[in-house]
């Protein structure tokens, strides 16, 4: 097991990560919590399937309630955060009640912002069960989406812990790995080009990643994460620069329709775009095609979906919530591991993705 202590202005908790590690959740909520008296465990109809027994069991010594919601981006919308809501009130939770996130990102995102907001905010443990969430579940950002944005309504909301159960990613489709292991490789990209090295030369299928190796590039992808995080919890500096390729990423996931596309998959496109923007912004010198190679080799799509329209995504990029009187921002780097934020015109943009899109 590997633990990793996250740090920001509001809350410090622990990241624990490996094979099995929900078992000591029993005994961490016995300690942090010795006045505890419900806890509201929410999840989704893929996990509560594969693995709601093995949550039930390590929860055996309290009282839960499991609150089951769609699955993947379906659970990110008004009416399901009401629905959870009222689920709460149903049950009878209270201020000393907890709530626990078992899912991937977007169970992290629903469960942690009811948490924000159910009694003016009661405390709540993320247990992850996608590479994805690695990323998504530390940091606190919670939210659900809006038809005219993702994570348009959402909170800083810190958990008090996330157990990280590798154990949980056994049943993850290829198509969910790649989602996943796309923040991964942002991660490498914006801070640690010794990673990014031994990602390119290490990993040559997803799908045969070893146990080890892959606990290895999760824990280096938790720590970059904490970096930023923990000089600015909320984004008004540097750790915008973890938005690296989620520009343009969140517009062709919102124009292809949540969860169409994965959120990862959408990202690794709008990291290559943001590469290429580089080249002309900041002088990058780095080699896109080895890059973008490797990638195809690991089953990733390399390039905008065709039916998708340039102004259409220009559009999306302007109501994105990181952008400021409709102009946008993008992540781009100087070099790998040194990022930089910058202000792209329409017209540069249009230009630039017409080429991308060649």
């Amino acid at each position: 097991m590997d633990a990793v202590t996250i740090e920001t202005n509001s809350k410090t908790y622990p990241v624990y990560v490996g094979a099995g590690v929900t078992r000591q959740l029993s005994s961490f909520i016995r300690d942090k919590f010795p006045s505890l008296t419900t806890i509201m465990v929410m999840t989704d109809e893929t996990v509560a399937e594969l693995y709601l027994d093995d949550m039930k069991a390590a929860l055996s010594n309290y009282k839960a309630e499991f609150c089951i919601v769609p699955s993947g981006e379906k659970a990110k919308t008004f009416d399901v955060y009401y629905q959870s809501l009222s689920f709460a009130l149903e049950k009878r939770l209270d201020r000393k009640s907890i709530l626990i996130a078992f899912g991937g990102g977007a169970i992290g995102d629903l469960g942690g912002f009811v948490a924000s907001t159910f009694m003016r905010g009661i405390s709540f443990l993320q247990v992850p069960t996608t590479i994805l969430a690695h990323d998504s579940a530390v940091g606190g950002k919670v939210a659900i989406n809006h038809p005219l944005g993702k994570n348009m309504i959402g909170a800083f909301y810190q958990p008090e812990a996330v157990f990280y159960d590798l154990h949980f990613l056994r049943s993850l489709s290829p198509q969910e790995r790649r989602s996943g292991f796309s923040e991964v490789i942002k991660h490498s990209l914006i801070h640690d080009p010794a990673f990014y090295d031994w990602l390119f030369n290490h990993v040559n299928s997803l799908e045969e990643l070893s146990g080890e190796d892959l606990q290895y590039a999760l824990v280096k992808g938790i720590e970059i994460k904490n970096y930023f995080v923990s000089k600015d919890e909320k984004e008004s500096g540097i750790r915008a620069y973890l938005n690296f390729g989620h520009t343009l990423g969140h517009a062709i996931e919102a124009e292809m329709g949540y969860g169409k596309w994965t959120h990862g998959e959408s990202i690794l496109i709008g990291m290559l775009f943001a590469l290429q923007l580089s080249k002309t912004k900041t002088d990058l010198s780095f080699n896109i095609e080895p890059l973008k190679n490797w990638l195809i080799r690991l089953g990733y799509e390399t390039e905008i979906p065709k039916q998708l329209t340039v102004q259409n995504l220009i559009e999306r990029m302007k109501q994105d919530k990181k952008s400021i009187g409709q102009k946008v921002n993008f992540v781009l780097l100087k070099e790998i591991g040194n990022p930089e934020l910058f202000e792209v015109s329409e017209a540069e943009l249009i230009k630039q993705l017409e080429y991308f899109l060649e």
